[in-house]
């Protein structure tokens, strides 16, 4: 798709439609929507007057005309809700809201003005991410049926707009909504294809793209390091384990020295639960159990696209958890890397495990302050549902400033407690720790208390992604399926901390 940013003159666009933003109880009586509703012939006043639209978030409405001088033969009003919640974040839902509704016409180009006073940059990077994510679809391996529909040029009016912001602007919206787009691929391939080694050659062959150092450990390695704990989830699978670890330095560095960020994802390519089987209804969604690692190795891509000054580390564990002869069992016992041994009361609870060597190791590389993302728990969803990521953490500061970060780039987390109450519930009889706290209660912070016990002095936080990282239903702006939940708001974590 052919990407432009504007900064004057959006009717004259050379397009096929245009669309705008509109708000609840918009008027047609000055500015942008002034000058299209004299260039459509007053449709739009009397599309807002008859209430063809009532300015709510999602809905649409479509104007066609035909005017001197302009190209455009469609105008789509997009609702976008209250002005007053309005923000620049929004700004991605409303064009690709745009985008999926026009591309559905067999439109192939279109202008958006997003109505809203701010940044430049920061206004056409949503514009163009949202533009560009509003185009992936489930429909990979579909032989019939297959949308065959593209938009082949967007242009983004930011009115005042100087060119190099918008230009700017522009190339990191293409580089977030890339990324963005390559973890939910990556999410949405079926077990059989993303395994782990594939994911590691994925991981190596992007990282060559993009310029990111990538080293893969296999299970002798990881063996050698005393990762007991990731590789007993790994016994019952054929498929050998890997640990992906990416790294991106800077060219200059201007954080706060000795400080090393480190993005960890859980990546069970598929979750059987092991011995401690699944029920068979909704297994089918545990190709998802990857999704952390498809956030992580996402936004390394991105980070090396985008070239922040801080360094940053990727570490991805990679794995299937399957049943069989040589699976763990309930009541097995392992040593972690950090010598910590834990007994494994429920092999279903493997991301956890999975996670412990792999923070320990991001810890050992050097890293200060360590981000874990995980589909972890079913326990998250029954509480938070699918529209807040459960963050936990033992540093507040950390923890805040992701919350904040989340609040700019429009992704909500919901902070749970941590705390030596919630350790003990996790104490193991006959080892240092058990894998699962006491049935039925609080079991999200029981993952992430256990995972709290393999970060030494590292500033920590957990953000469970379970009720996030895939949505059930089609959406205005996005298809059904993997969200690429997180990788904005740690994008804006990174150069926050330049």
């Amino acid at each position: 798709m052919e990407f432009q940013g504007i900064g004057t003159k959006f009717a004259s666009a050379s397009v096929d439609a245009l669309a705008v933003a509109v708000f609840k109880d918009d008027k047609a009586t000055d500015g942008v929507l002034k000058e299209l509703d004299d260039i459509t012939g007053g449709q739009v006043a009397d599309t807002l007057k008859g209430k063809e639209i009532n300015g709510g978030q999602g809905e649409t409405a479509l104007i066609r005309f035909s005017a001197k001088g302009v190209k455009a033969t469609r105008l789509l009003l997009v609702g976008c809700g209250e002005k007053d919640k309005y923000k620049s974040s929004s700004v991605s839902v409303a064009s690709g809201t745009a985008a999926r509704c026009l591309r559905k016409l067999n439109l192939k180009s279109f202008a958006f003005d997003a109505r809203i006073d701010g940044d430049a940059v920061e206004t056409a990077q949503n514009a163009v991410q949202g533009v560009i994510t509003s185009q992936f679809e489930l429909d990979k391996y579909k032989t019939v049926d297959k949308n065959t529909k593209e938009l082949t040029k967007f242009v983004v009016h930011v009115e005042g707009g100087k060119p190099a912001d918008l230009k700017k602007g522009v190339e990191r919206g293409q580089a977030i909504g890339d990324s963005m787009n390559f973890a939910r691929e990556l999410a949405n391939e079926p077990p059989n294809v993303l395994h782990p080694t594939e994911m590691a050659k994925r991981a190596q062959a992007m990282a060559k793209e993009v310029g990111l150092k990538c080293e893969v450990l296999d299970e002798a390695k990881m063996e050698k390091l005393g990762m007991g704990s990731f590789l007993s989830v790994t016994k019952g699978s054929d498929q050998p384990a890997k640990m992906i670890v990416l790294r991106y330095t800077p060219a200059k560095n201007t954080g706060k020295k000795g400080d090393l960020i480190a993005f960890v994802g859980k990546g069970v390519t598929f979750d059987t639960g092991g011995i401690s089987l699944k029920p068979g209804e909704g297994m089918d969604a545990m190709k998802y159990d990857m999704s952390g690692a498809a956030t992580t190795i996402a936004t390394m891509r991105a980070i090396a696209l985008l070239k922040p000054t801080v360094p940053v580390i990727g570490v991805v564990g990679a794995v299937e958890n399957m049943p069989d002869g040589k699976a763990s069992r309930p009541s097995d016992v392992v040593t972690a890397m950090n010598g910590k041994t834990i007994e494994i009361l429920n092999t279903d609870a493997e991301g956890r495990l999975v996670l412990a060597d792999a923070v320990a190791y991001a810890e050992k590389q050097g890293a200060t302050r360590i981000i874990d993302m995980a589909t972890l728990t079913g326990a998250v969803i029954i509480a938070l549902g699918g529209h807040n990521t459960g963050i936990m953490g033992n540093d507040q500061e950390l923890v805040d400033q992701l919350v904040d970060c989340g609040k700019e780039t429009g992704e909500g987390y919901w902070q749970l407690p941590l705390g030596t109450e919630y350790s003990k519930d996790i104490k193991s009889d006959i080892a240092d720790i058990k894998n699962i706290g006491p049935r039925g209660k609080a079991g999200t912070i029981m993952g992430a208390v256990f995972i709290q016990e393999f970060v030494d002095k590292a500033k920590w936080a957990h953000l469970d992604i379970a009720g996030t990282a895939w949505h059930d239903g089609v959406r205005p702006h996005q298809a059904k399926g993997p969200t690429g939940v997180a990788v904005r708001t740690l994008l804006k974590f990174v150069e926050k901390a330049q």
